[in-house]
This record gives structure tokens, C-alpha cells and sequence, in this order.
């Protein structure tokens, strides 16, 4: 009996012992494949709304720099060499990485440093009250920025703070850290001081004649880091903002901050107007979709949204004056905006550089929301509103364009003008619509031999009452869109700017500038990215084919094409990318518009010079835009893949 006690006792230590063996085998052949496994499926980083980081931690890699292209070699945690992450690699490789290019100068080190957000601060040296409070801004948004890239959790701003709070958040009025108590200061860095310098202009409003050149500089002694900016003016140094946050990436290796040890910048735009359209007549964005738009406008240095208010669909803007506009005209109550909605968006579209620009179309599409005159006693304010067959009186359903010869039309517009102009600011320049205006509409209620002089006086009306809205100063541009009518002389050119929206080989391009007028391109086929995806209808036009690719939005120039000389060339102010929403709404409003809105932000701010055939793209610019469209998913973007994302992690290769 005890012998066979002794010999299960023997059998299970001996059992145990093999079962200790053999986990100790498993662990040793299996446990470093087992790690680096589960650091390369590390769970990304959740933001408080519970949304996965979309940039996932890369550790089987590491990348190595050979002939300024970034090489793709697999890594072994372990190995005694440090991992070298992707985009570590890309922005100490080759070209230097900043979308849109400088212009002038743009210099980095070879040698880089880390840091966390918490060590950044803001010294302002301007005499300029507006200025250093929109500076003050500017900072605190780079600020949530460089939180979001560095994958922490968003800093709460003054604003949010109580009063004791707030307190330690700013220590005076000329510096400012973003240090928040219990976090830990880390990396090559003691401290991060950006000083921006602003001496010449206290000018916060926006003007084709602002000064957006800036220069930048970093210098690092003794584990201190300052970033100088200099401008002329608020525009300027919030473009130095933008290239210096360029300037700074993530690296996953170590979970900080990285930048160059010294680098220099010298920039300014080749165009004044740089701008981007989104309609929001035919489906409605929400103020937050417009605000991350705006967002990266600014880190693309695009400095104009050009808001597309109205349309015949649907009137979304409520009015204080005239609420019956969105009352008839507006897809629901809560797909409408506000003057406060306005003001916000435009408050926000500042701080990052941008302008907002609102336009009520008018006289053509201008249908729903205008069929309540009659109730009102005001008679009709607009005629041929949803009149079938459409085809006959407008290009796309509903049809409508409002009354020339009623008064209460003009009284509205001005109404119309003074809120926008209030909610937006002072500015120069001012758009009117004019597009489209079907002269078989108005023949049938009015006799005038000349309807083409009908358009010509409601174009003049409407820049009258835009007169009187702007307390008896009209804007230096007035901007309509190109037409048939827009080359009957009757508009004065020293005071309306086209917008071109047909074709670029159209002979009304050349007709506008000879005819003295200034322009902006808009190209539809180069600059619309809302064609390319089919019909949206059984019968009629109702697409534009193909789909405009980044490189065909890249490559477009005009102003070189058309081979304007100098006179012809000063009248060109710039260009804008539209984005008509018929087959868009808030789902795919991202991936329409980048990061090929971005590729027109080069264009028209660097303008660089382009030797390769019509299909070919250098290939540092391939590289370069798919690491901007890469910040802009780190932003929260959900900007279009360009390629595999192999091609991505092995640059040059696809290409």
C-alpha cells in the first residue's frame, strides 16, 4: 500500500516536471516571435470617443535611408540596432518633407531631437492687440494638434478651465505652456519655446493684399529648443505655424515628438487666392464637417472657403430678417445654419488662416425658398420655381430664378448681404453667383427684347444693394462665375472678378483677360473633384467624366498653358477647386476632396516648375503628398489612400 503510494507521488512529480520542461521549451522557441507579434498588433491609441487611432504601430519594420529613398527591412525585437520608424526615416531621407514646397529657402539638419507637447511654449513680441489675441488662438489649436499626433488625449483649453484652473495654465499674458499637472516631461528636450514675432501689420481681416510671407528658424543649445518665427503680418506667421508643424512627427518607436535639431524656412504664395468651393445646397454638412475641412485648408495653406450657400434645392441659412427663405427652402429644421453657425465657422476658418467666403446665388438657381412673396404681399419674388419640363429652364431640377423687376428681390438681397457681411467681416472681396441664368425662363414673363441686358441690370442691382449693405463701400472684387453673358462688356472689369468654371481650352479664358477682367480658375477639367463617379440621373448631362486625379489637379497650369505674358498674368488672383455635392454628402465628403485638395495647395502656393510629360509625376512629390495625406488622417481626416500601402512603406518603388 505504501509503495503504491510512493509510486504515484514519484509518477506526478515526474509528470509535473516534464509539464515545466515543456512550457519552458514552448516559451524559449516560441516567446520572442510571441512579443514582437503582439507589439505589432499593439491595440492603437482610443480617443475619448472611443475610436481607434487610425495610424497602427508598424514593429515588424525598420527603414534605413539609401539614396534619399527610404528602404523597408524587417525587424526582430532584440536586435541590438534601434527600429527606425517609417516616418522617422522619411523625414530625415531625401527631399525635405513640407507640403505645400517653400518657395524661397527650406533647409533642415540631418540631426534630430525628441520632446512631448508639454514642454511647448509661446512668446509673442507684436504691438498688436487683435493680433496677439488670434495668435493666442492659433497656438492653443497647433497645440491640440500636436496632442492628437502625439496620440494623447486633448488638452482641456482656458476656456473650458474654471477660474482657479485657468490660472495655471498661463503664467502672464506673453507665454503660455501647454503643461497640465501629473504629466511627465520626457525626450532630448528640456524645453520647446516658439517666439512668433509680429511687427508690421495689426491687420486681422482678410484681404488679397495681406502679406502671408514668413520665415522660420530653429536652434537647439543645450537641450533648448526655439522655433522663431517672423512675419508681417497675423496671415504670415499663421502659415509658420502650419510649416512648423510639418516640421514635427511622431515617432512610434518611442511614443514622443520628434523635430530637427536646426532648420530654416523662407516662404510666400505664388497666388493670392487659393480656394476651395463646397456646396452645402444640395446636401447639407454639418458645422463640424466644415470645420475639419477648414482645418486642412489651413495645414495646405489654401486660404479662401468659398461657401456655396444656396441653391435652387434647398435655402439652409435661416435669416433674421427674412427666417421664410429656410422656412420654405430648407431639406429639414435641423439640416439649417445659423448667423451664430456663420460666425462660429468663420471665428474658426481665422485662426487657421482662412477666409470664409458665403455666397447666395442669385438670380439663377434661386428656386426653393422664394415662393412665399405673394402671402406676404411682396408679389413674386422668383418665377419658373419647379416648372417642368425642367430641361427647358434649368440645367438640373428644380428650376427658379428670381424676379428682375421686383423690388422686395432687392430688398432681400441687401438684407441678405448686410448679415452675411456682419457675421463674416470686413473684406474685399465679395461673391455674387451669376451662374447659369436661363434667358428661356424669364421670356416668358417679361417682353424685353434684350434679355441679356436683364441679367446685366440685376448683376449691377445686386452690386448696388451690396453697396448699401457695406455702409456705402463697395468691395474692391466682386466675384461672379463665367457665363455666356459674362463677356457682354456691360460689368465693369475694374470692379467684377470671374470665376472661370468651363473648360480650360474655352476661348472665354482668353476673351476674360482681354477684355480686362481679373480671374479665377476653376477649371472643370482639372479642378472639379466632384466628377468622375457617373449619372445621377436616367436622362440628360448629369456627370462629368473622368475622375480627377490628385496628379491631374497637380499638374494643371493654366497661367503656363495659355502662355500669358506679364500684364495678362497679374490678372490671374489665383484658383479654386470645387466641390458640387449631388452625389456627396458628410460619408464620402473627406475622400472627395483630399488629399486632393491638398495637391491644389502646391499648386498655387509653390507653383513649381513641371519639365515631365503630362502623365508623369517627380517622384519626391509622390512621396511628399502621401505623407501629408498621412497627417491628415492623423487629424481625423479620412482623406483618400493614394496606393497600396505597400507602395507607402517602400517609396519610390510602385512608381
Amino acid at each position: 500500500m505504501s509503495l503504491a503510494v510512493s509510486l504515484r507521488r514519484a509518477l506526478l512529480v515526474l509528470l509535473s516536471g516534464a509539464i515545466f520542461i515543456l512550457t519552458v521549451l514552448y516559451w524559449n522557441q516560441g516567446g520572442g516571435k510571441t512579443q514582437a507579434y503582439s507589439e505589432a498588433l499593439e491595440r492603437p491609441h482610443s480617443h475619448k470617443d472611443g475610436t481607434a487611432f487610425p495610424i497602427p504601430v508598424e514593429k515588424f519594420w525598420t527603414y534605413k535611408c539609401e539614396n534619399d529613398r527610404c528602404m523597408r527591412v524587417s525587424y526582430h525585437a532584440g536586435k541590438s540596432a534601434k527600429r527606425v520608424s517609417f516616418i522617422t526615416c522619411s523625414m530625415t531621407c531625401g527631399y525635405v518633407n513640407i507640403w505645400p514646397a517653400p518657395t524661397i529657402k527650406s533647409l533642415v539638419s540631418a540631426q534630430t531631437t525628441s520632446f512631448s507637447v508639454e514642454i511647448v511654449q509661446l512668446e509673442m513680441d507684436t504691438p498688436h492687440r487683435e493680433v496677439r489675441k488670434q495668435l493666442q488662438l492659433a497656438f492653443d489649436s497647433f497645440l491640440k494638434d500636436l496632442r492628437q499626433i502625439q496620440r494623447l488625449d486633448y488638452a482641456t483649453s482656458p476656456a473650458e478651465m474654471g477660474e482657479s484652473e485657468s490660472s495655471s495654465w498661463s503664467s502672464n499674458n506673453d507665454m503660455v505652456g501647454a503643461a497640465t499637472s501629473g504629466q511627465r516631461r520626457s525626450g532630448g528636450l528640456e524645453s520647446l519655446l516658439v517666439k512668433i514675432s509680429v511687427q508690421k501689420s495689426g491687420d486681422v481681416d482678410f484681404s488679397l493684399d495681406n502679406d502671408e510671407s514668413y520665415q522660420l528658424s530653429t536652434i537647439t543649445e543645450s537641450h533648448r529648443l526655439l522655433v522663431e518665427i517672423k512675419a508681417n503680418s497675423f496671415f504670415g506667421a499663421r502659415h509658420g505655424l502650419s510649416t512648423l508643424q510639418q516640421l514635427i512627427w511622431f515617432d512610434d518607436e518611442d511614443h514622443l515628438l520628434h523635430t530637427y535639431v536646426n532648420s530654416k524656412v523662407k516662404d510666400a504664395p505664388k497666388f493670392r487666392y487659393r480656394g476651395l468651393m463646397l456646396d452645402t445646397s444640395r446636401h447639407f454638412f454639418s458645422v463640424e464637417a466644415i470645420k475639419r475641412t477648414i482645418m486642412g485648408m489651413g495645414l495646405a495653406k489654401l486660404n479662401r472657403f468659398h461657401w456655396h450657400l444656396t441653391d435652387a434645392q434647398s435655402f439652409p441659412y435661416i435669416s433674421r430678417n427674412y427666417p421664410e427663405l429656410a422656412e420654405h427652402g430648407a431639406y429639414s429644421e435641423s439640416e439649417t445654419y445659423t448667423e451664430q453657425d456663420v460666425r462660429e465657422v468663420v471665428d474658426f476658418a481665422r485662426i487657421h488662416g482662412v477666409q470664409v467666403i458665403p455666397e447666395i446665388d442669385a438670380p439663377a438657381h434661386a428656386g426653393n425658398g422664394w415662393d412665399w412673396g405673394p402671402k406676404r404681399g411682396m408679389g413674386e419674388l422668383a418665377v419658373c420655381i419647379n416648372q417642368q419640363p425642367w430641361s427647358f429652364y434649368c440645367g438640373e431640377p428644380p428650376c427658379g430664378q428670381l424676379n428682375p423687376k421686383n423690388n422686395h428681390t432687392y430688398l432681400i438681397l441687401q438684407r441678405l448681404y448686410e448679415e452675411l457681411l456682419q457675421a463674416t467681416g470686413p473684406t474685399d472681396l465679395f461673391h455674387l453667383g451669376g451662374d447659369e441664368v436661363n434667358l428661356d425662363c424669364w421670356a416668358q414673363y417679361f417682353n424685353d427684347t434684350d434679355l441679356r441686358g436683364l441679367w446685366c441690370d440685376f448683376m449691377l442691382q445686386a452690386m448696388a444693394r451690396l453697396k448699401m449693405a457695406n455702409n456705402g463701400v463697395s468691395p474692391k472684387y466682386l466675384a461672379v462665375w463665367s457665363s455666356a453673358l459674362t463677356n457682354t462688356k456691360c460689368l465693369p472689369n475694374s470692379q467684377f472678378t470671374v470665376q472661370v468654371w468651363g473648360g480650360s481650352t474655352w476661348q472665354e479664358n482668353y476673351d476674360l483677360l482681354d477684355n480686362g477682367y481679373n480671374v479665377i480658375f476653376s477649371h472643370v477639367d482639372a479642378w472639379y473633384l466632384d466628377c468622375g463617379f457617373g449619372s445621377w440621373r436616367s436622362t440628360g448631362e448629369a456627370a462629368c467624366s473622368p475622375y480627377r486625379t490628385w496628379q491631374n489637379v497637380y499638374k494643371h497650369r493654366p497661367w503656363e498653358r495659355m502662355r500669358l505674358d506679364k500684364k495678362r498674368r497679374k490678372q490671374v488672383l489665383g484658383g479654386e477647386a470645387c466641390l458640387w455635392t449631388e452625389q456627396v454628402d458628410e460619408n464620402q465628403l473627406d475622400n472627395r476632396l483630399w488629399p486632393r485638395a491638398g495637391a491644389l495647395g502646391e499648386r498655387l502656393w509653390s507653383d513649381p516648375s513641371d519639365d515631365h510629360d503630362l502623365d508623369i509625376m517627380a517622384p519626391e512629390v509622390f512621396r511628399r503628398i502621401s505623407l501629408f495625406r498621412t497627417r491628415l488622417v492623423e487629424l481625423g481626416i479620412k482623406a483618400e489612400a493614394l496606393f497600396p500601402k505597400y507602395c507607402a512603406q517602400n517609396p519610390g518603388e510602385c512608381i
